[in-house]
């Protein structure tokens, strides 16, 4: 049994290389894109909407929830990144129970994208909230000798993102595949059923964290706004 997808290689020409990973990752692509396009090929405002609409309705509205109950403002400028990730990492990881998938959260190299991801997104919506140079003077806060600490935990955490998600899927599979080798009956039937809890909870878990960080970067935005405002009226 294979464990690190990235070296199973389905097609090579030169640099191009197509392996495990990247096949997988397509197919959840491709999931994705029709299940939206079922969800919105027939959308309506009217009192009766169908099963898709409905979906998809309720999880934007969990995900609008989600990122208010962090950040305590808008969440429509974040929606789309957000929910992009969490609708990636949990179809990845509820179709790791599929015969022959192999989730790509549990390749080392797509959590750390995804952590990368999140990575550029802090500075990304921070800027664009309160401005380059505001936010720059977030990393030397109360003072410039922390500039070095607040650089240190920026890529920490980052780390951490891709780590804890590639530990926790990866193990899972691993564990399921053994138990399958050993006994092929009704452990691995529940340790799959396992699998899929624990790949939810990652996948909120994920989702939070990343609007945790990028809810910090803003909120700093608009306490300072608030702050200038309060000053301007006196």
């Amino acid at each position: 049994m294979e464990i690190d997808s990235d070296k199973v290689i389905y097609f090579k020409a030169g640099f191009f290389v197509i392996n495990q990973t990247i096949a997988c990752t397509w197919v959840v692509m491709s999931v994705l894109c029709l299940i939206a396009w079922l969800a919105t090929r027939s959308i309506t405002s009217g009192p009766k909407i169908s099963r898709w609409q409905g979906l998809l309705e309720t999880g934007i509205a969990m995900c609008r929830g989600q990122i208010f109950d962090v950040m305590k403002q808008d969440p429509g400028p974040y929606l789309a990144f957000l929910g992009t990730l969490f609708l990636f990492i949990f179809t990845s990881n509820v179709m790791e129970s599929v015969p022959g998938f192999h989730a790509p959260t549990a390749s080392l190299s797509t959590t750390a994208a995804l952590a990368v991801s999140v990575f550029i997104a802090v500075p990304v919506f921070g800027i664009m909230k309160k401005g380059v140079l505001e936010f720059l003077k977030n990393y030397t806060d109360p003072s410039i000798i922390m500039l070095p600490f607040n650089i240190i935990s920026e890529l920490s955490r980052t780390v951490s993102l891709a780590v804890r998600l590639f530990g926790n899927i990866m193990s899972g599979s691993l564990i399921g595949g053994v138990l399958l080798m050993i006994v092929p009956l009704f452990v691995p039937v529940v340790m799959q059923l396992f699998g899929l809890l624990i790949g939810t909870v990652q996948a909120y878990i994920f989702f939070t964290l990343a609007t945790v960080f990028i809810g910090s970067a803003v909120a700093a935005t608009a306490e300072t706004g608030r702050t200038k405002k309060g000053k301007e009226e006196k």
